[in-house]
């Protein structure tokens, strides 16, 4: 058995990350998901978060995705998401602008208001926070 595992970042837009990785951790809807190399293939929805490389040599990679679907076959975890973004690119204080932005859309409802959007672009925008504040404290 292999000690690395082929990694795929996809967003909508580009890739963001093809390499290998000793582990993968992505946040998955019931919980965080761990595959190491050799995992039992796997399709699941991922909820926006943090996903995590270990890449060797005590060394993590990290990215933020808005949610999406993790595939995992024998030789390829493959993360698809509307966005992602590499940590290092996340940039909080538009991060808390979108939150309150959607947060007083919410509050000041119309006709035209779309309560599902707002409420996934506080969830996404939240996530974001959350992984730049995890982020400072490594």
């Amino acid at each position: 058995m292999a000690n690395t595992i082929q990694v795929e970042i996809v967003s909508a837009k580009e890739k963001i990350f093809s390499g290998v990785a000793e582990m993968v951790y992505a946040p998955a809807v019931l919980g965080e998901v761990g595959v190491a190399p050799g995992h039992t293939p796997l399709i699941s929805p991922l909820k926006a978060g943090e996903v995590r490389l270990d890449v060797g040599n005590q060394k993590e990679e990290f990215f933020f995705i808005s949610g999406g679907i993790l595939e995992v076959q024998p030789h390829v975890v493959t993360v698809l998401s509307d966005t992602a973004i590499r940590a290092d690119d996340l940039n909080e204080s538009a991060a808390i602008e979108a939150k309150q932005r959607a947060e007083a859309a919410l509050a000041d409802q119309n006709s035209e208001f779309d309560i599902a959007k707002a409420k996934a672009e506080i969830a996404v925008a939240a996530a974001q926070i959350a992984a730049i504040q995890k982020l400072r404290k490594r």
